[in-house]
């Protein structure tokens, strides 16, 4: 398993980075476009967004290179018509006319019709091309993914919370599945906080962290949001270091049961 190498996500047929890329946490610029180069090209454009991937993704597409992005615009609205007003703006302020996944964030249950319906209708509109959903929910997903409405899910996985491997992952083991993009790596960095290690036991890098979550062949992208220029370094290391091995998973799966119990 070659981290380096991208993947093709899910049933879009999106060819994605194994490293995706937040905009809420602050890290520069420069940072969103070294992690571009270096084959990191799903932009997600959340909860708060900062300027500074703002800037990356124009400063991208002025180079010609918008069709090699998958930019991922969420909406926590549960009106459908704000959630199209906010939708429009958030692509106003990156200079786009679409983009490329709408993700209807944070649903526990299944999301109201009238806003799937609103949904499509923006996609009819030529607004985005592929419909995700996130959630903390995991029993959620395998029941809406038989509807196949959805194109891919954001879900929570780490070595904290590993639920996601029977109650997400096996059930949606079949062709044309829709795509896995993992989030909370760190466990909200729980797994980079030394008071929360067994004891003798040394805080894991965090690209310990995504690694073990990419060295789970059910999962399409890990999520990753670095504060400065510095840990996006250090997330990167994640796509040359590849899988864990068997002694580097059971270390961070002792730390995860530690701190989870």
């Amino acid at each position: 398993m070659d981290f380096r190498k991208k993947i093709i996500l899910g049933r879009t047929g999106l060819l994605a980075g194994r490293l995706g890329l937040a905009a809420s946490y602050g890290a520069p610029t420069e940072a969103f476009e070294e992690a571009f180069e270096k084959g990191c090209n799903y932009f997600y454009w959340g909860s708060f967004r900062k300027d500074t991937m703002c800037r990356a993704i124009k400063n991208i597409c002025a180079k010609g290179k918008r069709d090699d992005l998958i930019i991922v615009v969420q909406s926590y609205s549960r009106s459908p018509y704000l959630m199209e007003v906010f939708y429009k703006k958030a692509l106003k302020s990156l200079g786009l006319d679409h983009a490329d996944i709408l993700l209807l964030g944070c649903h526990n249950k299944r999301p109201a019709q009238k806003l799937i319906n609103k949904a499509i209708q923006m996609k009819e509109k030529g607004y985005y091309r592929f419909l995700g959903m996130s959630g903390h929910n995991r029993l959620l997903f395998p029941q809406v993914a038989k509807e196949g409405i959805f194109d891919l899910f954001h879900v929570r996985y780490n070595a904290v919370h590993r639920g996601a491997e029977k109650e997400i992952f096996v059930p949606l083991q079949y062709d044309s599945r829709p795509g896995i993009v993992s989030y909370t790596a760190t466990s909200w960095g729980q797994l980079l906080n030394i008071k929360n290690m067994p004891p003798d036991s040394t805080i894991p890098p965090a690209s310990d962290c995504y690694r073990f979550v990419l060295s789970n062949s059910s999962v399409d992208v890990c999520m990753c949001g670095p504060r400065d220029l510095s840990q996006m370094r250090e997330a990167l290391k994640t796509l040359e270091l590849g899988p864990l091995n068997n002694e580097e998973m059971e270390r961070i799966k002792k730390i995860g049961d530690y701190i989870h119990k």
